[in-house]
């Protein structure tokens, strides 16, 4: 790990990113740090030390780091700290061992600053957006041990994190702020306080005066003096519990080894059980790439309720910004994982059920049948400060979740998911008729939900100007992206087969297959440019097409949308220089004038896009051209550590030797995790025993 890397723990659900010493300093942004439950930093500092000094990192691993104080050549460090976090469901938990490295005692003041400013992650993002909150109260008060910080708004909404240490803190301490004095308490009394010469808290807490102090009022110094004999060790530990607002308890405290070794069985059970992916001869490099991704998969897992109330684990979409469940980013990663993995489809299939849409509701745009973008558990959803509580702004979710219910009936060989959720899938595809598009625009459709605090495009590339013509000009009005059709022709014709095969429907299903045929007819009448040989990126709202040349047109080989010459023509396109970097198909191809290959949807390079693409390709016979694919993210991944991220820019080999990063991507990510189980399957490997 490079010394400045983010170290990132994650499990059940929770996460922590510091830096490499283990430090939390509340950083915003691209790449915020803090301890993370249910959309809230329950951490925003922790900082560790030694006589108000910073320490100095010499190693830093994934489960901790080895610090010591400034020195030098001749008078080396006098102590070492070894220092061990990890996490587990809503809890952190830290070890240190102080080790005196001299033949006489030393004395050593250790300090930890903790905070917690439970802030929103909308709040930390980079966008410039602020957000009211009326009423919003922070408090501090010790705690037998350490202290608990607390947040509350409103009558029903109330989070706190506690912070506990053995040995207890010798002090605890207000950090200093200028002109103010720095306050001492005993720990473990467990009453409210304040700094010297604040004015008394009403109620619990902290006076609201307080926070507009100085900006360190809600954070803490945890102080322990300690004398080490010659050559003598000393350990603290530290346990951390979140309790966060609407969520369940965490779990009770344990030492880092107890949560690592609970992690270890927990992802070793995951990654250990059958089958396993195989790869076919010469393929080690993907086979190691894949089993990297099933242990991120593993660990991006994330609580949730099925129909009937039934606690799942689905995967979130990733960290740090999409820990939850995410309708398109959980389909497709539970797609990529179905012959290594069925039973991770099976919990996002009934989790997305379970959250299916009801009613017509403009906030969150909800409609019946429609399949959820995202769910959301923090305070500006909850408060509706963002529309992202329950959010439906999908067009392809709702197609993706008719794919992948037909998809485990047949890898599996057992249609009762299929049998319990048919009508779901009912629901869903009366969705797409109806306003969904198909029936009164003859193809799925969104507009733009950017007015509300939504999503300007809903498929899955939807930055703002993502969907747009050659010259740059974004597409508006009702929006037809020309994946979502090749989607909306799969999820037909399969749900058609198990309207027939599994519901005993025949004539439901001849409907949907003559709705398919047609949908495909018109698409190539509508969407084909002629000039270029290739399918539009989406039709806007007048039927006008979006001459861009984009990825997207790849899916339509997976779907199978395309008659097999058309099909040929697009997949070899792909492969020519403009799209294809060397590591992989870009989202645009160069030269058009709103590439950029810095750009988040514009000319970057996503690995699940080219997973989506090698299936497709192997699907209409291009084997040279999904390895082709298939070599350029297994080489990505060997130069991340094996773990695919999110995103890569779209610099192609001839510009730089090593894939360059997306400075925003989120790592781990569960269909870049995935994405070399699809790789495997598109190639000719295949699952195992």
């Amino acid at each position: 790990m490079s010394g400045t890397a983010q170290r990132l723990l994650v499990h059940r659900g929770t996460f922590a990113a510091t830096g490499p010493a283990g430090d939390i300093t509340g950083g915003r942004g691209t790449a915020p740090d803090g301890l993370f439950v249910r959309d809230a930093r329950h951490l925003s500092r922790w900082r560790l030390t030694a006589a108000g000094r910073p320490l100095v990192v010499l190693a830093t691993t994934d489960a901790g780091a080895v610090l010591v104080p400034p020195g030098t050549r001749d008078e080396p460090p006098a102590f070492t700290v070894l220092r061990e976090q990890a996490v587990g469901h809503g809890t952190f938990a830290e070890r240190l061992r102080l080790v005196n490295n001299l033949g006489r005692p030393a004395r050593v003041t250790l300090e930890l600053t903790a905070g917690a400013d439970f802030a929103d992650q909308f709040e930390l993002r980079s966008d410039g957006r602020g957000y009211d909150k009326p009423g919003a109260t922070h408090s501090v008060r010790p705690v037998p041990g350490g202290v608990e910080f607390g947040y509350r708004r409103g009558d029903d909404w109330t989070s706190s994190t506690t912070v506990t240490a053995r040995p207890q803190p010798d002090e605890l301490r207000v950090p200093g702020a200028p002109g103010a004095p720095e306050a001492a308490v005993r720990p473990g009394d467990g009453t409210d306080w304040k700094p010297a010469g604040a004015p008394a808290a009403a109620g619990t807490g902290l006076a609201a005066d307080l926070t507009a102090r100085h900006e360190h009022a809600a954070e803490r110094v945890l102080v322990w003096h300690l004398t080490l004999p010659p050559h003598a060790e000393r350990e603290l530990t530290l346990a951390v519990q979140a309790f966060a607002a609407h969520g369940s308890p965490p779990r009770a405290t344990a030492t880092p080894a107890r949560l690592r070794a609970e992690q270890h069985e927990d992802v070793a059970e995951f990654t250990a059980a059958s089958p396993r992916p195989a790869a076919p001869a010469g393929r080690a490099d993907l086979l190691r790439a894949a089993e990297a991704g099933l242990t991120d998969l593993a660990g991006l897992r994330v609580p949730a309720t099925g129909p009937d109330g039934e606690v799942l684990r689905v995967p979130g979409a990733g960290t740090p910004w999409f820990l939850t469940l995410f309708g398109r980013d959980s389909l497709l990663t539970s797609l990529f994982a179905l012959p290594y993995r069925p039973a991770l489809a099976a919990a996002t299939l009934k989790a997305l059920a379970a959250a299916q849409g009801t009613r017509h509701r403009a906030a969150g745009l909800e409609q019946p049948g429609r399949i959820p973008h995202e769910i959301r558990h923090g305070e500006l959803a909850h408060f509706r400060q963002v529309p992202y509580g329950r959010y439906y702004g999908s067009v392809d979710a709702t197609p993706l979740f008719l794919v992948l219910l037909d998809a485990h009936a047949r890898r599996t060989g057992d249609p009762a998911l299929a049998r319990r959720l048919e009508t779901h899938a009912r629901a869903a595809v009366e969705w797409m008729f109806r306003d969904g598009g198909l029936t009164g625009r003859g193809y799925l459709v969104y507009t733009s939900d950017a007015g509300a605090g939504g999503l300007e495009n809903q498929n899955w590339k939807d930055s703002a100007g993502a969907i747009c013509r050659a010259d740059g000009t974004p597409a508006t009005g009702a929006v037809a992206v020309a994946e979502a059709q090749g989607y909306a022709y799969d999820a037909l014709l399969r749900t058609a087969r198990l309207a027939r095969d599994v519901w005993n429907d025949p004539s439901y299903a001849d409907r949907l297959e003559a709705a398919a045929e047609a949908l495909r007819e018109r698409f190539v009448r509508d969407f084909w440019l002629p000039g270029a040989d290739f399918p539009a990126l989406a039709l806007d709202g007048d039927g006008r097409r979006a001459d861009a040349l984009a990825s997207d047109a790849g899916h339509l080989l997976w779907s199978g949308i395309l008659d097999h010459d058309c099909g040929i023509r697009v997949g070899r396109r792909l492969l020519e220089p403009d799209f294809f970097s060397g590591w992989g198909i870009r989202t645009l191809a160069a030269g058009q004038a709103p590439y950029h290959p810095l750009s988040y949807h514009r000319g970057s390079i996503w690995p699940h896009d080219n997973a989506v693409i090698a299936l497709g390709l192997a699907r209409y016979g291009l084997t040279a051209e999904a390895c082709a694919v298939a070599d350029a993210l297994t080489e990505a991944a060997r130069r991340h550590d094996w773990r695919l991220p999110e995103v890569m820019a779209g610099y192609g080999r001839d510009h730089h030797p090593e894939p360059v990063p997306y400075p925003h991507a989120c790592s781990p990510q569960a269909w870049a995790a995935a994405t070399p189980l699809a790789l495997l399957t598109a190639v000719g490997g295949g699952a195992g025993t």
